[in-house]
């Protein structure tokens, strides 16, 4: 059994996971398929996501802040709920 190490920045909310990592994480590897991630870079927060595959994917731009990519995040998880 494959078991994914997680960081301690996590919250769930409509049943998703969202892990905010730092910018040397790899999603793949601290993210369970479906979870999310935020993970800040150079000119943002990046929101990822990661397919019942285990491919990741993400939008196309950062969000400025910390609070916009979780607010993002939290709204992609109540539009996953429905």
């Amino acid at each position: 059994m494959h078991t994914f190490p997680m960081t301690p920045h996590t919250l769930t909310h409509r049943g998703i996971t969202i892990a905010t990592l730092a910018p040397s994480q790899d999603v793949a590897r601290h993210c369970a398929p479906g979870h999310t991630a935020i993970r800040e870079q150079s000119d943002g927060w990046w929101l990822y996501f990661v397919d019942i595959d285990g491919s990741v994917d993400g939008y196309d731009s950062p969000f400025a802040s910390h609070a916009e990519a979780l607010w993002a995040a939290k709204a992609a998880a109540e539009f996953s709920a429905e």
